[in-house]
């Protein structure tokens, strides 16, 4: 398993200042927050962006997110996808491997939506493999749809595209529908990527990611979700990833010195 740094985690920390940084802590693997990247784009190219990654040893096997894609219509709906078909060729040109597609899909929900989502999938994943891309569909706990893990399983096999998988974050596996069991539905060929955080203190039910805290510092039971990874052999990244707003204020070297310190404690 590769110990990674969520780039969302810093998020008043500028891109550039992330790479140097998390670098300076030892971090050899990036998860691109790609309102960031873009941000950097706006004054720097796609060479400048390679340049910063090899200068600092720094490899982005992985980008998050993107929304909207799956039951947005009309004006929104094109908009989304041509900010998806932008940001696939972001990916291809950095060799970034695996994009996070966030299941947003909102209520009230009729079978029209359900497959107007499905549609979705099966084009996103079609139009990522010609980039040379996967995507890693995260389950999100308050969705009205795919809000836990059995549920995206299903939707990854009946898409069936070696270029769509899952997307394992701790945050909505523990406070959304899912079980302990359902961990056994994950495998090498369709966990994609996964995220890691914790929480203290806070029912789960009421949990925002504002409450998200560095794993291991709170009372989640991670081990059951690591054993299942060390179980299936998975090799790719696992993130800290935190959208906790008193930890936006640390630095980004701090932060990254002290959550990659956790990160490897657990792995």
């Amino acid at each position: 398993m590769l110990p990674t740094l969520a780039q969302v985690s810093s998020l008043a920390s500028p891109f550039e200042t992330d790479v140097a940084d998390y670098a300076a802590g030892d971090c050899r693997w990036l998860e691109i927050y790609l309102t960031k990247l873009e941000q950097y784009l706006d004054g720097h190219s796609i060479a400048d962006v390679k340049r910063l990654l090899e200068e600092h040893e720094m490899s982005a096997p992985v980008a998050s997110f993107q929304g909207g894609l799956l039951d947005s219509q009309g004006e929104a709906r094109r908009q989304h996808w041509e900010h998806f078909a932008t940001r696939l060729d972001l990916c291809r040109q950095l060799s970034i491997d695996t994009l996070v597609v966030a299941a947003d899909v909102a209520a009230p929900l009729s079978q029209q939506d359900l497959d107007r989502v499905t549609a979705s999938l099966v084009q996103a994943a079609e139009q990522a493999g010609r980039h040379g891309v996967r995507l890693a569909l995260e389950f999100q706990a308050k969705a009205a749809f795919c809000n836990n893990l059995q549920t995206a399983a299903a939707v990854v096999a009946q898409t069936a595209s070696p270029h769509l998988g899952i997307c394992l974050d701790a945050f909505h596996f523990f406070t959304g529908p899912s079980k302990t069991e359902d961990l056994d539905l994950l495998s090498g060929d369709n966990l994609f990527h996964v995220q890691l955080c914790d929480l203290a203190g806070r029912p789960r039910e009421l949990a925002s990611d504002a409450d998200r805290v560095l794993p291991g510092d709170g009372d989640l039971p991670l081990e059951s979700l690591l054993a299942r990874l060390r179980d299936i052999d998975y090799a790719g990244c696992v993130s800290v990833e935190l959208m906790n707003p008193q930890l936006f204020q640390v630095p980004a070297r701090q932060f990254g010195e002290i959550a990659l310190t956790a990160l490897r404690q657990l792995l």
